[in-house]
């Protein structure tokens, strides 16, 4: 084997700027954990700034000299050459600020933007220009927007892409947004909703499979990893977009589908003896210990206990403030700071376990593999909780995922983070190894920027907010698709779109506008409310007789108590004064049918 890289590859180094010296044209910069580089600019690169979607290109080219100021973090992309021991040629330059010290992601409006765009492109990849129909809804949509010739419609994606729209909604008030999420609720009830009145319990179809005007439904997974079983997961995320739909409508058949839904989970998914969810169900006697169920049998893991709080548990709560949801997501936490740390063994958490919590470290493609985006989910969701209710163990948790995982889970080299690796290094093995590939995703991205963003806002620390500023760059420079719209699945190492299989999709059983429109929404609260100080408005459109005492709840997510204040409030356009500023409720008026309402939240000056 050669001794050196002898061959000439094209790559990302993002760095910080340490020096620039005019006439030789290098560049010196920094990695993130360090490691500096000499980047050569003489071969004339293309710069640019970071922009958004729907933002044309904005060339910086003939500013490079004047911005090549030092701390300044960009991405360079270039051409490695193996002579005189390694030269790196620079062809593209990408800025995140017209300073050194801009970002232009924390710029106001930027997420609120970018949600409106991906929920653009979804309603007209979806429905075309025509009306919201969800019988013409499909699962798989290919890059540019186009439909397959899969006519499955899962419950999952029509659920995730609610989620998105609902979002939406909350963040610009545009009606066309709410339509699509109120349409697809309603579709979801009349297709997919399973209510079994002896067991007094709801559940959902895993989808239906539409031909011409007949359709056929999909009771049990036809996902390979869930197949012909119940998936708890796939209960879970039926309730995220209807939920935070809810959140926007007060409609309470949403909550009773909500609350029948969680019988369902304490009925047959619940380990009542040793405590935790189950992962499934057989589909014949509800039953966890079916052998029908095979490796799946009696089987608990991080989307059984965990998922429930991000998908729809958190924004039930806020919503309503019911004191049965917060001890549900107490006991969710407690599980989780009790029975995923691992350290003794690994810098990883476990994410499967069999009934009496022992580890599974030999399950289907997980084998004995952290996803890193779990560990980075766990420790976003532990603030949001410790928000709601503050326990140490919350806190330190959170806080040693977020100092461990930059090492182990991100690149450190090139910027964002990391799919699936090994949570063991063998032998002499100095890095955590790849389970496949050393490709990224969208959604893996997300769980960085929040945790990130969340740990900096509610305990500070620079280190923190380093971190969230780089996942950020890397996500907002590399996963926006300027030429087709919405985010790209996959990208490779370097930051380049990976265009295969069902990794090109827009659209399939694992994305549908959740997590990007997630990202959007909870991005702007964290780094507006939480960080920068700004104000943000939030919209509505309840029914005041829907709402238990006219109460509508305004609360944008599990933030530290007194930390926001409602600064105003108007009702069909129009100055209203009935809201308590502190406890993020609005008063509604005693009138019939919806009204729209608009809420100013403050900052309150730490």
């Amino acid at each position: 084997m050669a001794e050196a890289v002898s061959f000439t590859f094209s790559d990302t180094i993002a760095g910080y700027i340490e020096h620039f010296d005019s006439e030789t044209r290098i560049l010196k910069v920094r990695t993130a954990d360090g490691r500096p580089y000499d980047v050569s600019l003489a071969s004339g690169p293309s710069a640019e700034l970071v922009r958004n979607l729907d933002e044309p290109y904005i060339d910086a080219s003939g500013h490079i000299d004047e911005m090549l100021s030092p701390g300044r973090f960009l991405f360079t992309y270039g051409v490695h050459y193996p002579e005189q021991g390694g030269r790196f040629d620079a062809k593209r330059l990408v800025f995140l600020g017209r300073g050194a010290e801009d970002y232009r992601f924390e710029e106001a409006g930027w997420w609120v933007k970018q949600i409106e765009s991906l929920a653009s492109f979804y309603r007209r990849a979806q429905f075309g220009d025509g009306p919201v129909d969800f019988a013409e809804y499909r699962t798989q949509i290919r890059l540019g927007g186009d439909k397959t010739a899969s006519h499955v419609q899962e419950t999952d994606t029509i659920s995730r892409l609610v989620y998105g729209m609902a979002s939406a909604y909350l963040l610009t008030g545009k009606d066309e947004y709410l339509e699509v999420a109120e349409r697809g609720t309603e579709y979801l009830r009349k297709h997919m909703r399973v209510v079994d009145s002896e067991e007094d319990v709801t559940f959902w179809y895993h989808g239906i499979s539409v031909d011409g005007d007949s359709e056929r439904k999909l009771f049990t997974s036809e996902f390979s990893d869930d197949y012909d079983a119940i998936p708890m997961y796939e209960q879970i995320y039926a309730l995220a977009g209807p939920i935070q739909t809810y959140r926007v409508t007060g409609d309470s058949r949403i909550k009773d589908d909500a609350d029948a839904t969680i019988r369902l989970f304490d009925k047959f998914f619940k380990d009542e003896e040793q405590g935790g969810y189950y992962s499934h169900i057989d589909p014949i006697l509800f039953s966890p210990d079916h052998e029908s169920l095979g490796e799946n049998a009696e089987r608990k893991n991080w989307n059984s206990v965990g998922d429930h709080a991000p998908a729809y548990l958190i924004n039930l709560y806020l919503a309503t403030g019911d004191q049965r949801y917060a001890d549900f997501l107490e006991y969710t936490f407690d599980t989780i700071a009790e029975r995923f740390p691992d350290y003794e063994h690994s810098p990883f958490v476990q994410e499967r376990f069999f009934r009496d919590w022992s580890h599974d470290t030999a399950h289907s493609w997980q084998q004995n593999r952290a996803v890193v985006g779990h560990n980075l989910k766990i420790a976003w969701n532990l603030m949001r909780m410790n928000s709601l209710k503050a326990k140490p163990a919350y806190q330190e948790l959170a806080r040693r995922i977020g100092e461990i995982m930059p090492a182990v889970g991100s690149d450190l080299q090139r910027g964002g983070w990391y799919d699936v690796v090994e949570r063991i290094k063998e032998g002499d093995q100095e890095t955590y190894r790849f389970a496949w590939h050393d490709r990224k995703a969208w959604w893996q991205q997300e769980q960085a920027i929040l945790a990130y963003l969340i740990l900096h806002g509610t305990l500070g620390g620079e280190d923190f907010r380093q971190e969230a500023r780089q996942a950020e760059a890397f996500y907002n420079t590399f996963f926006l698709d300027h030429d087709e719209g919405a985010v790209y699945f996959n990208v490779l190492a370097s930051g380049t779109p990976y265009l295969l299989g069902t990794e090109r999709l827009k659209g399939s059983h694992s994305m549908s506008m959740y997590h990007s429109a997630e990202l959007c929404y909870l991005a702007a609260v964290y780094n507006n409310l939480l960080i920068n100080g700004r104000e943000m408005d939030f919209h509505f459109k309840p029914a005041p007789t829907d709402l238990p005492g006219r109460v509508l709840r305004v609360a944008p997510d599990l933030l530290p108590a007194g930390s926001v204040r409602i600064a105003a409030v108007e009702i069909d356009e129009k100055p209203y004064e009935e809201f308590d500023a502190d406890e993020l409720t609005v008063h509604l008026p005693d009138v019939q049918g919806r009204v729209k309402v608009k809420v100013r939240l403050r900052p309150v000056t730490k």
